[in-house]
């Protein structure tokens, strides 16, 4: 099992476009990442935040509902949100081609 998620995680990492990535768990703390310390605590902090605000929003919507995934894309970056019972996967990307805004 452990040689599967490196796996994945190697695959995710070369990517293209792919910045970084940073696993959190439940605690907010980050527990493997391929960014410097201070980015991935920065990215757990606020992705933390992030997902408890959505969820709530989510459950006012549906109680039955839950959050699955987001994605959050800037200018100049897409932020990957995939929170599961134990962990969050976060991935920090460039954004591939050329969107209007809606």
């Amino acid at each position: 099992m452990a040689t599967q998620i490196e796996e994945t995680l190697k695959r995710i990492q070369t990517s293209d476009g792919v910045i970084g990535f940073v696993i959190v768990n439940n605690a907010g703390i980050p527990i493997k990442s391929n960014m410097d310390d201070a980015m991935s605590v920065r990215y757990a902090g606020l992705v933390q935040q992030l997902i408890v605000t959505s969820q709530v929003a989510i459950k006012k919507d549906d109680q039955n509902d839950k959050l699955t995934y987001l994605r959050l894309r800037t200018k100049n970056n897409e932020i990957l949100v995939i929170p599961d019972k134990h962990y969050t996967m976060v991935v920090i990307q460039k954004p591939t081609g050329s969107r209007s805004p809606m």
